[in-house]
């Protein structure tokens, strides 16, 4: 069966090919490698590529930290803050002033 892949998943088709390869190293070695990347502002993986002499997607990505949170921590959230655990976003505002506090500190 020879089915042509959809126009919007067309840009996926590559990524769906390649291999995730995992390094299992000595946390001294990673680390380095994630400093490096840091302070290049490439991401750990692109700057394994960059050792590794490959090619490098070079186009600035949207710097952004992220964290998983649970409905419990929303709950525990929004306990602290003195919100409803509904209101996610407001919780969000609270977690970003927090966290803007904690660097200029």
């Amino acid at each position: 069966m020879n089915k042509k892949v959809p126009e919007k998943w067309q840009s996926s088709v590559k990524a769906m090919k390649a291999v995730q390869v995992a390094f299992d190293m000595d946390e001294t070695f990673q680390l380095a490698i994630r400093r490096e990347a840091l302070e290049a502002g490439l991401s750990p993986s692109e700057q394994i590529r960059d050792i590794l002499g490959l090619p490098v997607n070079k186009r600035p990505k949207r710097p952004r930290l992220t964290v998983s949170l649970s409905a419990e921590d929303y709950l525990l959230l929004g306990e602290k803050y003195g919100l409803d655990p509904a209101q996610q976003l407001d919780i969000k505002k609270k977690l970003m002033e927090d966290l803007v506090k904690h660097v200029q500190q």
